[in-house]
């Protein structure tokens, strides 16, 4: 019954909303401005030039004493460089909707340019939110959203809200899409925006009976007689008609926002470091980059299958010849690293130890080194074990079996392992697990970095098995290997130290080699944040009662 309601108001939508309110405004500025066909002046009206607001920019705002202050702002164009919000509804559309309902978005681009804004946004709304679960909502709003905000943040403006003590934010973008960020990342106090209808755990697509939000008027019914002290917004009418209402106003000015160095948001100056995010796209979807992503698409599902059959079926040598021509960069250093044992021991293998980008991480090391290795993973899917071109064995995440697991694995030969646990995208290593510390003395670190400019190749609530798919689907993927030094055997468990010693020791050697910040973060803490669970696979096979 859901369906014929829905489509219904979409036909209402478009011939009342778009046809009978365009016409009506056509035929109003038509009206108004007819003397310009013959008429002298408009009847009954004074001159149409009014003299414009004239308000200050932001960098002329004062930042001291203002603990108690109230401030009033929008989060597109005041808070965030760039006013376009079509990039963040491609963002809801592509990671909590699908590929098909991205591509619906972009084609409705040649309509968006003709409509006003708040046709432009109901459209866009609709879209996006159509059939979309509450649940992916909320998934996107807490994990994918606020890189790319943080990552778009004004620093100028930034500061001022900051530097307030009551926040508040009213924007015409639906609430869901900024309140987690706003909250959690900047500590706004309360966030007002357009609400959205919804079907139990369902949007409509359609805005709630409390239809779309005029800014001026909605600060208005917030505060009533009493005036925030600071107003922040654009150049755009309707912006200062709203921060008019404020005891205080400033503009962020475009030409700021672009070209001021003093407004790019450097990552140490972050209120809250992105440390885990979620999502495939590695760029912000603009029209033009959405397009260009959906033109390459086709041609980099072919390249992928073409990289991993050819890692699979032809040698280190040829293999790695081949994939450079297609575009992949791997720079790998300090490769020629051998370690065999002394004559009057046992032979075992070398444990190498690797800082964990993708699940790809093996296999790149064993191209660099020209030589077969095992690889120990968790929860790894029967996809990627098939396309491995390298050994894998499973770990159970019982201490003591996979203690046993990897001690018969280095008996037999070489054996990698990624003591984080999980893959983590930024520039930090979470905290080594000090099992691999108990098991060898022959120990090698190995600095991993990657790179990627259209997907990303990991995903804590997405389908694992298409990682490697992901991150091969890039038009000129990146990985950067170095083999660093054995360990000395008087920094191994063999020459006195802990196993957390040594583990804290090779975590801040790889950190070092790369640039990264090591932090006490886990894996459940990343899967707790990004999917709401701590990232365990459940056996199927329950025992019975």
């Amino acid at each position: 019954m859901v369906l014929p309601v829905v489509l219904i108001k979409l036909i209402d939508l478009v011939w009342y909303q778009l046809l009978a309110n365009s016409c009506h405004r056509a035929a109003r500025k038509v009206r108004n401005y007819g003397f310009l066909f013959g008429n002298s002046s408009p009847p009954n009206k004074p001159s149409q030039q009014q003299p414009p607001f004239s308000f200050p920019s932001v960098t002329k705002c004062v930042l001291e004493g203002r603990d108690c202050a109230t401030i009033a702002c929008d989060i597109f164009g005041a808070l965030l460089k760039s006013q376009s919000v079509f990039p963040y509804f491609m963002l809801v559309a592509f990671e909590g909707g699908s590929v098909i309902r991205a591509f619906l978005l972009l084609l409705s681009c040649p309509i968006l340019l003709v409509l006003d804004y708040e046709l432009k946004l109901r459209v866009m709304i609709f879209i996006t939110f159509c059939g979309l679960r509450r649940k992916d909502m909320e998934s996107v709003g807490r994990a994918v959203l606020p890189k790319f905000y943080l990552d778009n943040l004004n620093l100028q403006a930034y500061e001022v809200l900051a530097s307030t003590g009551s926040k508040f934010v009213f924007t015409s973008v639906p609430r869901v899409m900024v309140e987690g960020f706003l909250k959690e990342y900047l500590e706004v106090d309360d966030v007002i925006g357009t609400e959205l209808q919804t079907v139990g755990h369902y949007f409509t697509g359609f805005l709630s009976k409390s239809g779309f939000l005029v800014k001026h008027r909605a600060l208005k019914e917030h505060f009533g007689d009493k005036k925030p002290d600071v107003g922040l917004g654009t150049s755009s009418l309707h912006d200062h008609l709203f921060i008019s209402l404020c005891k205080e106003a400033y503009v962020v000015n475009k030409e700021d926002s672009k070209s001021g160095s003093n407004s790019v948001m450097p990552r140490q100056k972050y209120p809250k470091p992105v440390i885990f995010h979620d999502g495939r796209l590695a760029f912000l979807p603009t029209p033009s980059a959405t397009l260009a992503m959906f033109m390459w698409l086709p041609l980099g599902i072919i390249l992928a299958i073409f990289r991993i059959s050819v890692g699979i079926f032809l040698p280190y040598k040829i293999a790695l010849f081949l994939v450079t021509l297609t575009g992949l960069n791997l720079s790998a250093k300090g490769c020629d690293n051998s370690t065999s044992a002394k004559p009057d021991q046992e032979k075992r293998g070398v444990l190498y130890v690797c800082t964990h980008r993708t699940l790809l991480d093996p296999v790149f090391l064993s191209t660099s080194l020209c030589k077969p290795l095992t690889a120990v993973t968790y929860s790894l899917s029967k996809m990627s074990e098939i396309i491995a071109p390298i050994k894998t064995v499973r770990l159970t995440r019982d201490r003591k079996k996979d203690g046993e697991t990897m001690q018969k694995l280095l008996s037999e030969g070489d054996l990698v392992v990624c003591p984080e646990g999980t893959t983590c995208r930024e520039p930090y290593l979470l905290r080594f697990s000090s099992l691999f510390a108990e098991l060898a003395d022959e120990i090698v670190p190995v600095a991993i970095n990657t790179n990627v400019t259209m997907f990303y190749g990991t995903t804590a609530s997405g389908l694992k098995c298409l990682d490697p798919i992901f991150f091969l689907m890039n038009p000129r993927p990146g990985y950067y290997v170095e083999v660093l030094g054995k360990l000395p055997k008087d920094l191994t468990c063999a020459g006195g130290k802990s196993s957390n010693e040594v583990a804290n020791y090779i975590q801040r050697k790889l950190a070092d080699a790369l640039g990264f910040e090591c932090t006490t973060l886990t894996r459940k803490d990343k899967y707790l944040m990004l999917a709401g669970n701590e990232g365990i696979v459940q056996d199927n096979k329950r025992k019975k009662p």
